[in-house]
């Protein structure tokens, strides 16, 4: 039970999340019977009349973005619900691709607050019904639900979608999940309806993925199989489904298998988008810290991964992109995190390492890093990633690449950092 007051509707954004990380005994707390009761309450589980839901281990918040950019180009109002944040709470919450106010998210907690009455939510939980009210109350005609945590328990799992995706799988949140592939699977495809569309992005995923799927009669569509996509030039890419091709689509900047699998769910969805939708869309989506690149020399290159997939992604893009380059890392992580294994993905690219430490519970400190990488020569250890970001900079030459990786909040702070030089 808090010891916090409740806030006002015109409460400060910060004291509403403040209240809300006080009044649950955890800040993950998986499960849908309480999130349920004030779901159906505040009449929430069908904020628009279209709803997709996006699971995953890596590729959900692109996959959203990819799909957001193509529906705005086709007219539609869309709202977009994904997780954490990297600088700002309000980007949890996007309409028509802009964030919204700190008042209008203050509202939406207060409204909750009233419904919920004496059911306890965790934080991630009351966030995400404050989404869905957002959503209704804009009367959003398509909406992006990024799952949380697994997707069988997790909260936008109370939402009527009509669409599911699964957007890759691999050995991630080991303390919720455990390290069982086909057991992430299951909890993955829990987000599948019996009779509606079911999207799976990875090539081959888990035994359990379409067995579930065909447990419940789920519409269920593979990667490789139902739908297909090839890279035909350093700029171009085609993507065919049935029959169906679509040729000489522009390359975004978001990574391909993303956007085959946005296709695919909007494809399935029966919405009114044309091809040059498509070829607008794709050109025009962006999310910060995915292959993000900032205008500084030597180049800064901002990415989210977290996990041994996701480092093996972006070591694959980057090596692509830029040859014979020496990248100078700076990394945080959690320790909650497969490190040792994250960093190695890393390690083929490095020429110095930046360690630094986190700050909060789940942190792993300079320390803890230092001894999951093996180049006692090439690497330096610091209290922030800020002060490592620094260090890498005034190192770097102009013609070397500076990465920041390792997790939402080493990139959410060296992208504050960057962005009050630029105020």
């Amino acid at each position: 039970m808090s010891l916090l007051p409740v806030p006002q509707a015109t409460s400060p954004l910060s004291v509403w999340l403040d209240y809300l990380n006080s009044i649950h005994s955890s800040a993950i707390d998986l499960g849908l019977d309480r999130v349920q009761v004030v779901a159906q309450r505040a009449s929430l589980t069908k904020p628009a009349n279209t709803v997709i839901t996006v699971a995953g281990t890596n590729g959900k918040g692109s996959t959203c973005a990819l799909m957001e950019a193509i529906l705005l180009d086709a007219g539609y109002s869309v709202g977009v619900y994904s997780s954490p944040h990297l600088i700002r709470y309000n980007e949890r919450v996007r309409i028509n691709g802009q964030e919204l106010p700190d008042g209008d998210h203050a509202k939406a907690f207060a409204h909750i607050e009233a419904v919920r009455k004496d059911v306890s939510l965790s934080f991630f939980e009351y966030a995400t019904l404050a989404a869905l009210h957002l959503f209704a109350e804009n009367k959003v005609d398509v909406v992006l639900l990024e799952v949380g945590l697994g997707g069988r328990l997790d909260a936008t799992n109370v939402v009527d979608h009509d669409v599911s995706v699964i957007t890759s799988l691999a050995v991630d949140h080991v303390d919720w999940l455990g390290d069982d592939i086909n057991v992430i699977g299951y909890e993955k495809a829990g987000i599948f309806r019996a009779n509606r569309p079911a999207i799976c992005g990875q090539e081959k995923p888990p035994a359990t993925v379409p067995a579930h799927a065909d447990d419940i009669g789920a519409e269920f569509y593979q990667a490789g199989i139902d739908f297909t996509f090839k890279a035909e030039s350093e700029t171009t890419w085609s993507w065919s489904h049935k029959g169906y091709e679509l040729e000489e689509l522009p390359i975004p900047q978001l990574p391909l298998m993303n956007a085959s699998t946005a296709l695919m769910a909007l494809g399935s969805a029966h919405l009114d988008i044309s091809d040059v939708n498509i070829v607008n869309g794709l050109k025009n989506a962006t999310l910060p810290g995915r292959m993000q690149f900032l205008p500084s020399r030597p180049v800064t290159v901002l990415d989210v991964a977290h996990n041994p997939h996701s480092a093996q992604y972006l070591v694959s893009q980057l090596t692509a992109r830029f040859a014979n380059k020496r990248y100078h890392v700076v990394v945080g992580m959690l320790h909650d995190k497969d490190v040792v294994e994250t960093l190695n993905a890393l390690s083929p690219i490095v020429g110095q390492w930046y360690l630094a430490s986190l700050e909060g519970p789940r942190a792993a400190s300079a320390k803890e890093l230092s001894q999951s990488v093996n180049e006692a020569l090439n690497k330096s250890l610091f209290d922030s990633p800020v002060l490592a970001y620094q260090a890498a900079m005034e190192q770097a030459s102009q013609d070397d690449i500076v990465l920041v990786v390792g997790s939402f909040h080493t990139v959410g702070e060296v992208l504050e950092y960057c962005q009050s030089l630029e105020a």
